[in-house]
């Protein structure tokens, strides 16, 4: 087995190609692969059978054997079982687990890194904090989540251009000085002379 495998993708196209010889029309079902809340239920968990259940009136169970035995063969595989009112739990073989921690460790900061962005450009705006008010959390959270997203989108192959608009200029900028000016002079927003479009917060001075 490839180190690069996709566990879930693979799986998917089992199921698939299991639906495809149980159910030709697939009955409005989807495949969907997903991880157990439970260590002790698998490494994935399939509910085709509770999907198709109504549609063809059948017991969910009945439906799983079904597409149990139409799951195609794979190394990846160590045992396929029946949970519940029907779920289908897959638990996935060591020696593929160990195939993916090894392709890990030879493709080293590399692994993950894909070819989808083609070296296609993508500008990402984040942060921007309006410097006439205070910085808080949330800026602190979009620079984490932003500067996340670039590295992704990097990794995935697009020439990424990370921009933080520092808006130190203009109308907002010219009242800002000003508000910090008459408040070091002892004017607070109170006074007769502060201007309406004055910043009146706690953070002038």
């Amino acid at each position: 087995m490839s180190a690069a495998l996709n566990f879930k993708s693979h799986l998917s196209d089992l199921f698939a190609q299991a639906l495809r010889e149980v159910v030709p029309d697939q009955g409005g079902a989807t495949v969907l692969i997903e991880r157990p809340k439970l260590v002790a239920h698998g490494d994935y968990a399939c509910n085709l059978a509770m999907q198709l259940a109504k549609p063809l009136r059948k017991s969910p169970r009945d439906i799983a054997n079904a597409l149990i035995a139409a799951l195609p063969k794979s190394e990846v595989i160590e045992k396929v079982e029946i949970a519940g009112a029907g779920f289908i739990n897959v638990f996935i073989t060591t020696a593929a687990k160990q195939d993916v921690v090894h392709g890990v460790l030879v493709a080293g900061a590399g692994y993950g890194h894909m070819h989808t962005g083609a070296g296609r450009k993508v500008g990402v705006e984040f942060v921007s904090a309006n410097p006439t008010g205070p910085l808080h959390v949330g800026h602190g959270r979009g620079a984490a989540v932003g500067d996340c997203l670039c590295n992704v989108l990097h990794a995935a192959g697009w020439s990424v251009t990370r921009e933080f608009y520092y808006n130190d200029a203009g109308v907002q900028i010219d009242n800002l000085t000003r508000s910090v000016q008459l408040r070091c002079k002892g004017i607070t927003p109170d006074d007769p002379a502060w201007p309406e479009s004055g910043y009146r917060g706690d953070y002038i001075l």
